[in-house]
Order: structure tokens, then C-alpha cells, then sequence
């Protein structure tokens, strides 16, 4: 994996509050690691090694993204949901930003005629097929559509299982995570101090109920694989 210079800022990362962790009686022990210190009863979360660490998982998404692989960005709690829409759309990368549906990778080939139902489903409406059927089957169409939208509508282009997903939250995704690790697909984590760094492939040490802090940790990741995309021979 090639090594490249990524201009982490830890002054950007400390105004992005990064460094806050949970409460000292809420903390996983093997985070100690990654924990600076603690204050006022509260872990600080050392930012040298979230650095390192966000480092190396663009390293990792650059080599990737320049072997035309996909990613699968997770994040369904409410402060990374917009986020995780915005960063993913910005970098053509799939994404979950609603309520994970278990089995949703371990079960792919169910999940995969999913896409292709709402696909067919937006062609119908797009083209006015909707205003055929009596009031009430319109109506039903039009909810089933939006169900589609909400819980798969990030995953509409997905043709297979994702090289590589990132997940915003350890506890929050715990279903989806452990789908990866099933199936061997490799991980990128925000991993708080209450979260267990081994369950991962790349942990990222972060204050992960901060919105100021998911959205830095996932831009830098996107535009790692926006670079590595970008240099990919044509």
C-alpha cells in the first residue's frame, strides 16, 4: 500500500472536537490506547493517533478507489445520516443513511432485486404510469417507492457486495458491522471510547456523536478515494 502525505491538521481536528470522548464510567478498556487523558470526568481522546490512523485508511481508500473498487459508506444515526448522503453522493460511493435492514449483505441476493424493484418503480412514476391505476394503487405504489427511497435508495447502483465499507458509529451499526466481518468485506471505523477497536480493520479513534467531527473524518476519507479515483488510468 503506497504511503502518502494527507495535511492532517490537529488544530482543525481539536476545533472539530475529535479529541471528546464519552464519560470516564462509560469507556471500553481496550480503548486505553487511544485515550490522552481525561477531564472533568470525560475522556480526551489522543489526537495523534486518530492522525495515524486516518492516515492509513486513506492510504487504504486511494489504493483502493485507483483499482476501480466500491465502497459502502454506514451511518444511520441522526447526527451522520445528511452527512453520510452528501460525502457518498460527492464521491460516488454507495451509502446507508437510514435504518440498517439486517441481512442486507449477508442475504445480498435478496437485497439485490431490491434496487432494481425501486428502479423500476421510479421509471413507472417518471413517466406518469402512476396516474393510471385507480386512486388507491397509486397511492400504494407511491409508498412502497418511498420506502425504497428511505432504506435503499443510497444502494440503488450497488451491483455486488462493497470492497471496503466505513462506518461512522461502532455501536449504532453493529448489525451492519458484523455482516462485514461475516463476510470478510474489510472496515473503516469511527471508534469512540466506549467501542472495541479489535472488531475492526482500520480503527479511526474520533468523537463519533459529534457532527463537526463525522464530517470531518468522512470528507477526508472521500476525497482520498476522489483522489485515487481521479489518477485510475482511463
Amino acid at each position: 500500500m503506497s504511503k502518502r502525505y494527507w495535511n492532517i491538521d490537529l488544530e482543525e481536528m481539536m476545533e472539530a472536537r475529535v479529541h471528546l470522548g464519552h464519560k470516564t464510567r462509560k469507556w471500553n478498556p481496550k480503548m486505553a490506547p487511544y485515550i490522552f487523558t481525561e477531564r472533568r470526568d470525560t475522556h480526551i481522546i489522543n489526537l495523534a493517533k486518530t492522525a495515524r490512523s486516518s492516515s492509513e485508511a486513506c492510504d487504504l481508500l486511494f489504493d483502493i478507489a485507483g483499482r476501480g473498487k466500491q465502497f459502502l459508506i454506514i451511518g444511520t444515526k441522526y447526527q451522520a445520516a445528511d452527512l453520510v448522503a452528501s460525502a457518498a453522493t460527492e464521491a460516488r460511493c454507495h451509502y446507508v443513511n437510514r435504518k440498517w435492514l439486517g441481512g442486507m449483505l449477508t442475504n445480498w441476493s435478496t437485497t439485490e432485486t431490491r434496487p432494481q424493484k425501486f428502479k423500476d418503480l421510479k421509471k413507472e412514476q417518471d413517466t406518469g404510469r402512476f396516474n393510471q391505476p385507480p386512486k388507491k394503487e397509486a397511492a400504494m405504489l407511491k409508498r412502497q417507492l418511498d420506502q425504497l427511497q428511505k432504506y435503499l435508495g443510497g444502494i440503488r447502483y450497488m451491483t455486488s457486495l462493497p470492497d471496503i465499507a466505513i462506518i461512522t458509529n461502532q455501536q449504532e451499526e453493529s448489525i451492519a458491522l458484523g455482516e462485514c466481518r461475516t463476510l470478510g468485506i474489510p472496515t473503516i471505523c469511527l471508534v469512540d471510547t466506549d467501542c472495541d477497536p479489535d472488531l475492526v480493520d482500520i480503527p479511526i479513534p474520533a468523537n463519533d456523536d459529534g457532527i463537526a467531527s463525522i464530517q470531518l473524518i468522512l470528507n477526508r476519507s472521500t476525497s482520498a478515494i476522489c483522489e485515487g479515483r481521479s489518477l485510475r488510468p482511463l
